[in-house]
């Protein structure tokens, strides 16, 4: 458990740190953290870990956008977000019962698409740079705004964040079982 509280804290740090990145942008674990602690843990509080680290390292994203581009962020985009993450754990917990690498790869995918269409849908409606037309969504699916990297851009680093911190997530709690002499952790096991 302090492993995986460790492992949480400096996922918040990385993607504070990413902002100094650029080519970084939305490749960050939090979400695969979110979604692989309702797979393997059974403590409940652990689950929330992830969603506390996405609130606090937020805070500092949102303060340091408003200031570079001198706009102020909107709560309601914040629980777009932290819905989408909240959204990983019920999935999280569906794929524990029915456990294997087919299953644990289509939840994360599946939390990627999700945080991509809500936040790119969310900036559509609250951006008034995109037209409230079926060709504006489509902008803030595809280029977003035009002085900036493509959307498409931070939706290919979620998906490749997202699917190797699984992945890694994985092979590590495999190794750790195999380590212990403990069955797979790939098998189902029962939840509560």
């Amino acid at each position: 458990m302090p492993l995986a509280l460790v492992l949480i804290v400096l996922a918040a740090a990385w993607r504070v740190l990413a902002v100094f990145a650029p080519a970084l942008s939305n490749f960050a674990p939090l979400m695969a953290l979110t979604f692989c602690g309702a797979v393997y843990f059974r403590d409940r509080r652990m689950w929330f870990v992830p969603l506390l680290a996405l609130t606090f390292s937020d805070f500092f994203l949102n303060a340091y956008y408003a200031a570079a581009t001198h706009t102020t962020w909107s709560w309601s985009s914040e629980l777009v977000r932290l819905a989408c993450f909240a959204a990983a754990i019920p999935v999280g917990r569906w794929v524990a019962s029915r456990k294997n690498w087919v299953t644990l790869f289509a939840g994360a995918l599946g939390g990627s698409i999700l945080f991509y269409l809500a936040t790119n849908t969310d900036a559509w409606f609250m951006d008034p740079v995109y037209a409230k037309t079926a060709a504006g969504w489509w902008q803030a699916m595809t280029i977003g705004h035009p002085e900036y990297l493509p959307t498409l851009f931070f939706f290919r680093n979620t998906l490749v964040s997202d699917l190797l911190f699984t992945a890694a997530f994985a092979v590590a709690m495999e190794v750790s079982a195999l380590r212990a002499h403990r069955p797979s952790l790939l098998k189902p096991h029962a939840t509560a």
